[in-house]
C-alpha cells in the first residue's frame, strides 16, 4: 500500500497578506504619530515673559508685557567644579550663598508690595555650564518661593 505524499494534496490558500499587513501598519504608525502631534498639547509651553525688542513696528496687545522686568540670574562656570551665580548686584559661588541671595531678593519684593509668585526668573547659562549646577540653582529659587522659573538659551 503506497501512502500518498503531501504533493498529491494542494490546499488554496489564497494571495499572501504579508505585504498587505505590512503597509496598513506602517499606516496605522504614521496617522497616530500625526494625530498626537497635531494636538495642542504637543507645543513646549514657555513661561519665558515676552520682551519688547526687535524690529516689528506692531503694537502689543494690551497686557500683552509683564510690567516689570524678570529677575535674571546669569549663570556661569569659571571651572567644571564650580559655578558663579550672578543676580543683579548680587554674585554667589554655592548654594548656600544663592540660597541667602533669593532670600534677600524674596524680603526685598515683599517689601515692594509685588508676590514671590507672580515673579518671573530667568536663568541664562553659559555654554560651559553642567546640568547639576543649573538644577541647584533652580531648586535655590524654587525654595525661595519663586515659582515661574524658565531658561534661556545658553550664551
Amino acid at each position: 500500500m503506497r501512502i500518498a505524499t503531501s504533493k498529491k494534496i494542494h490546499y488554496d490558500s489564497g494571495p499572501n497578506l504579508t505585504p498587505l499587513v505590512d503597509i496598513v501598519m506602517v499606516l496605522l504608525i504614521f496617522l497616530m504619530l500625526v494625530g498626537k502631534f497635531t494636538a495642542q498639547d504637543a507645543y513646549v509651553r514657555s513661561n519665558l515673559p515676552l520682551r519688547q525688542q526687535g524690529a516689528g513696528g506692531a503694537t502689543p496687545p494690551p497686557g500683552g508685557f509683564p510690567q516689570e522686568d524678570p529677575l535674571e540670574i546669569n549663570l556661569d562656570s569659571p571651572t567644571p567644579d564650580r559655578f558663579v551665580a550672578r543676580v543683579g548686584q548680587y554674585k554667589a559661588e554655592s548654594a548656600a550663598e544663592l540660597n541667602g541671595v533669593f532670600r534677600k531678593l524674596g524680603e526685598d519684593r515683599v517689601a515692594a508690595g509685588k508676590t514671590l509668585e507672580e515673579t518671573q526668573v530667568v536663568i541664562s547659562p553659559g555654554r560651559n555650564v553642567k546640568y547639576k549646577f543649573l538644577i541647584e540653582v533652580y531648586a535655590a529659587a524654587n525654595t525661595a518661593g519663586f515659582r515661574k522659573i524658565g531658561f534661556s538659551t545658553a550664551r
